[in-house]
């Protein structure tokens, strides 16, 4: 299923949760990581980065979603797979409320275009849909993301120094943020 959330300036968000197996998608989303990782963004892996890893990453990510903890949100260009983000849904009885956004990813060529924006706007919306109320971030000290979060109103919790391994062998802080929906998202359609 397929679900089409919006459409911007010609970038459309599309909920394809349950359609990450599609191989057109899958392999459009096996480069998206690539190009991330390959132009030193943090999201969990370092270069060299094989498309064999980046595929069996995305069948991790198929499972999750499958058990119903993983939603995924995508932007599309023209046709063109150009960003994604996931929501990780606590499933513990006291966080039923809360939920992680991960892997906010747009492709160096679609950056600037405001995809990240969008991209987070539809998953705070779908977050809402399934009646989660805080959300929570973390990302790389420093990194263009930090800005954005804090305008979109993140709060920033705290920083964690030495958190995660870069390419180039340093290791960077983290930052963590939070967000409470008490007003309600643009809708999620």
């Amino acid at each position: 299923m397929i679900k089409v959330c919006c459409d911007v300036q010609g970038i459309e968000i599309v909920d394809i949760t349950f359609d990450v197996s599609d191989s057109v998608i899958k392999s459009q989303l096996v480069l998206l990581l690539c190009d991330c990782v390959d132009s030193g963004a943090s999201v969990g892996f370092l270069r060299p980065f094989s498309q064999i890893e980046s595929q069996e990453y995305w069948c991790g990510v198929q499972a999750d979603i499958n058990k119903g903890a993983r939603y995924l949100l995508v932007a599309r260009l023209s046709g063109k797979l150009v960003g994604s983000v996931q929501l990780s849904v606590s499933n513990k009885a006291n966080g039923l409320h809360r939920a992680e956004i991960e892997k906010l990813m747009v492709h160096t060529q679609a950056r600037g275009l405001g995809v990240a924006r969008l991209l987070m706007q539809r998953v705070e919306a779908l977050a809402f849909s399934l009646s989660r109320s805080l959300l929570v971030l973390d990302t790389k000290k420093g990194d263009i993301a930090e800005g954005m979060y804090s305008k979109l109103g993140y709060v920033k919790v705290g920083e964690i120094p030495s958190f995660a391994l870069s390419s180039c062998g340093e290791l960077d802080a983290t930052v963590l943020f939070y967000k409470e929906l008490v007003c309600k998202p643009q809708p999620y359609k």
